[in-house]
């Protein structure tokens, strides 16, 4: 059993948020929902794969912050991702850097001012 079953990463503008994950990541959000009065857009997610699900959340009690929990994406191309990155005005806050047996992993400043890590396999 995975330990992480879910996370939401904190926006203070839920359609901007949508906007940057979608040219960046190439994420093709849902419809948006209200659970507990916090507006949520879910990553797309399958059950049974690996990985656990996810979602933009906005609401009074989500506050994005760059010295937060760091969630990590898992990407094909982590060049492509950071100049997407980049044209949307992201911050590179940690350099693309080896990790062994061809990965890597890099950090960047999402639309809303969370750090997020990304990573190749």
């Amino acid at each position: 059993m995975n330990l992480i079953a879910h996370v939401e990463i904190p926006v203070a503008d839920l359609e901007r948020a949508m906007r940057f994950y979608s040219a960046v990541f190439g994420v093709a959000f849902g419809e948006i929902v209200t659970i507990h009065g916090n507006r949520m857009a879910y990553f797309p997610f399958e059950q049974g794969k690996d990985g656990a699900s996810g979602a933009l959340a906005e609401g009074e009690i989500y506050v994005p912050t760059i010295n937060g929990a760091v969630i990590y994406l898992s990407v094909g191309d982590i060049d492509d991702v950071l100049a997407r990155a980049s044209e949307q005005g992201s911050e590179l806050l940690f350099p693309k850097t080896p990790i062994g047996a061809g990965a890597f992993v890099a950090e960047i400043a999402d639309s809303e001012g969370n750090r997020i890590a990304i990573q190749t396999a």
